[in-house]
């Protein structure tokens, strides 16, 4: 076997082996999910939203559109709208972000909103405007799993698990959600901040500690 041929030959068994170790790693800037309500309010009626872009969860995507955010401090722009509708509206967003805004909102897993603060929501092309009572989180780290993946790493739906994220200053994230189910992929999702702490690149790896 000459060399080229063995190079190829470990570059395939290193890929291997890190896809039976090793899971994926995303990092989620922040980002605004609509109901059809709110979308109609803000867009008009019966509006459809554009796609763009695929996310690594199936069904799920980034759209066309954008909106700007504005809490009691300040405002951000330019921010993105993920497919598909909810029932409800929710604004995820960055501790950091919440300094921006003046809003202090909880750590949460998607969907859980009681108890959360409200914003105000802007399309910027026609100036309408919605104001939530609720809805604005931070996201709690969590990962997607499916049942297979979870049954290979020995965790189960609704624990909380210590994954090791390998960026240029690798860090050991705990009280990480287990989320398990056969309409996920496999992979573990962490905010803008926690990117930054650990340096993440797209090709950063998440090694699950317990």
């Amino acid at each position: 076997m000459n060399t080229c041929n063995m190079e190829v030959v470990i570059e395939n068994v290193i890929r291997e082996l890190k896809s039976k170790v090793f899971v994926m790693v995303e990092a989620s800037g922040r980002h605004v999910h609509l109901s059809q309500p709110d979308l109609d309010t803000l867009f008009g009626n019966g509006y459809q939203l554009t796609p763009i872009k695929d996310l690594s969860q199936p069904g799920q995507f980034a759209c066309d559109e954008r909106v700007t955010i504005t809490g009691p401090r300040g405002s951000l722009q330019n921010v993105v709208i993920l497919g598909p509708t909810r029932p409800s509206s929710q604004v995820e967003i960055s501790l950091t972000d919440g300094l921006v805004l003046g809003v202090k909102a909880p750590v949460r897993l998607s969907g859980d909103i009681d108890n959360t603060p409200g914003i105000t929501i802007t399309n910027p092309k026609n100036g309408k405007s919605i104001t939530i009572d609720k809805g604005v989180i931070v996201a709690k780290r969590h990962i997607h799993i499916t049942p297979e993946d979870a049954k290979r790493f020995g965790v189960s739906n609704g624990q909380s698990i210590k994954v090791k994220v390998f960026g240029e200053r690798p860090v050991i994230f705990e009280d990480l959600d287990v989320r398990v189910s056969e309409k996920f992929k496999t992979s573990v999702h962490i905010d803008y901040d926690e990117a930054n702490a650990c340096g993440y690149t797209k090709n950063s790896m998440g090694l699950i500690l317990s």
